[in-house]
């Protein structure tokens, strides 16, 4: 259902439970986390009905301002996120959830609360869910991404980036 393991990329075909699982997780962050977290979103490929996916929640929690997000950092961990602080992601602060450290199941991006990262992330998760042709494209190009670096997500999101970049650069 969720995990993928340290390195390894894969896609598996969409799961209808991953809504729920978000769903859940949503209510476990917004518990935790109080009035510091102003929206808590399931985005990615995960967040796209239909769409083959690593099998990873990604969730995005928008703070404002952005310097708060260490407020976030004590109960995420209480929550089983581990900070990845080198991540590299400007503008993203990311946690990551799962089991042993060996296998992610979740990925959260703390970013400031309708600063760019959140309002064009959830225009892409947006556009995605309306375009099948466009998610389809979106796909093949992950696959594609996926044949040429079957381990190591920095090379997978490397490969994948300028096809990111141009559906980013078609939503403004």
């Amino acid at each position: 259902m969720l995990g993928l393991k340290h390195n390894v990329n894969l896609l598996v075909d969409y799961n209808a439970d991953w809504p729920l699982l978000f769903l859940d997780e949503q209510r476990r962050i917004a518990e935790a986390l109080g009035d510091v977290a102003k929206g808590i979103e399931h985005y990615g490929s995960t967040a796209v009905p239909g769409m083959r996916a690593k099998p990873i929640l990604d969730i995005m929690v928008g703070i404002n301002p952005l310097e708060d997000w260490e407020k976030c950092r004590v109960p995420l961990e209480r929550l089983g996120y581990d900070y990845a602080e080198n991540a590299g992601v400007p503008g993203h602060h990311i946690f990551g959830r799962g089991r042993d450290f060996t296998e992610r199941t979740h990925l959260l991006h703390v970013v400031k609360y309708l600063g760019a990262p959140w309002t064009i992330g959830l225009a892409l998760r947006d556009r995605l869910r309306g375009d099948p042709i466009l998610c389809a494209e979106y796909v093949r190009e992950k696959e594609r991404a996926i044949a040429v670096a079957p381990e190591g997500r920095a090379r997978y999101n490397e490969l994948k980036r300028p096809y990111l970049e141009s559906i980013k650069a078609r939503l403004n």
